[in-house]
């Protein structure tokens, strides 16, 4: 495996919008020749809308160097530039529209980037336009397309919430967020797999830290839109993984805070209730995808620690199902506070591979 190195992009940025620069070409953000990974919004307003952790964009040319046309909704987001799938950059857009040099001065020859979004959804959605090029680059066709495709619905584990931070303080600042190290990430890189992430930090299956839950959410493509919704015929995985109820676990215990009153009124949910909500959201995803894998996670946070009952509730929604394609799988408790960091989520995504190589054949 290559090694990957990060360093923070010094960045060229350049004013004004894509026809002002004489001397280079624009790649338009529909061009057929650029791969989109995750649910990504297409329009006709000029720009494609991205939205969720682990979405990316790519492109091959063959040239010295390449650069993005970007706008950020609140300037919040973070991206991976990832050059020739080895040395990686961060990039932080800004509020206005702005050229980004992404990659100058490289060996002449064949090359690719690739935008790769660290933050989650609730940090704001980035417009991208297109790529500039010179006019000795030359943009080539998209690689050998993916065989394979997995997809995650997730919290904040899964979104790869606070990776980097190794202060003690799980901080809030998204500069430590990363999906690309998130087991998520690392697994879909592991096979070689589409991936597409559907997750949000604090969310639950029958209750979260904010009023949207994971079945109210699962299906948007925008996901702060109630009325966009995604398009499942356009990405169906051969695996899909669930790892939620972490949130759900530690409320259920609060009945005097808000989002448990208008979930549960003043009654806290018994294992019934619990079980059946599990099951009715495993349910949903069967209806759209019938013939894919399901694997429920739970995982590496104290939803898993010795006594804890909540991998038992998934065990007997699960067996309640009889869905011979339906798994479970649990990953030990980290026995450390906090969120998972970077040599966690590793951790827990050499568990998920083990399973799949053992238990599907894709």
């Amino acid at each position: 495996m290559k090694r990957i190195t990060y360093a923070i992009l010094m960045l060229i940025v350049l004013s004004g919008t894509a026809c002002q620069n004489k001397d280079s070409g624009f790649i338009v953000f529909d061009d057929e020749r650029i791969e989109y990974m995750g649910r990504v919004g297409m329009n006709d307003r000029g720009f494609a809308e991205i939205y969720w952790p682990g979405s990316s964009i790519k492109i091959n040319f063959e040239g010295t160097g390449i650069k993005v046309l970007l706008k950020d909704e609140h300037g919040k987001n973070y991206f991976n530039v990832i050059i020739d799938e080895d040395s990686i950059l961060i990039l932080k857009p800004d509020t206005l529209q702005k050229t980004y040099t992404l990659a100058a001065g490289l060996s002449p020859g064949l090359h690719t980037v690739e935008l790769f979004k660290r933050t989650g959804w609730n940090r704001g959605k980035t417009l991208f336009y297109g790529f500039k090029t010179g006019k000795k680059t030359k943009i080539l066709d998209p690689g050998l397309k993916k065989e394979k495709r997995i997809e995650f619905y997730g919290n904040s584990i899964t979104a790869g919430y606070a990776v980097e931070d190794y202060s003690g303080n799980d901080s809030r600042d998204s500069t430590f967020t990363n999906n690309y190290r998130s087991y998520a990430s690392l697994t879909a890189r592991h096979f070689n797999a589409e991936y597409s992430c559907i997750a949000r930090g604090g969310i639950g299956i029958m209750v979260s830290w904010y009023p949207l839950i994971m079945p109210e959410m699962y299906n948007r493509l925008d996901p702060e839109d109630e009325y966009s919704f995604w398009d499942f015929s356009r990405f169906i995985p051969e695996v899909v993984v669930v790892n939620l109820y972490q949130n759900d676990s530690w409320i259920v215990e609060l009945n005097e805070y808000e989002e448990f009153q208008h979930r549960f009124g003043t009654e806290t949910p018994d294992e019934n209730f619990i079980i059946d909500s599990y099951s009715g959201f495993i349910r949903l995803l069967r209806t759209k995808y019938p013939e894919s894998h399901i694997i429920c996670m739970l995982g590496n946070m104290d939803i898993t620690r010795e006594g804890s009952p909540w991998p038992g509730y998934v065990e007997k929604a699960v067996a309640g199902m009889e869905d011979e394609k339906i798994y479970t799988l649990f990953v030990k408790f980290k026995q450390t506070p906090g969120h998972p960091r970077i040599e966690e989520q590793a951790e827990m995504s050499n568990k998920l591979i083990d399973f799949i190589e053992e238990k599907i054949t894709w």
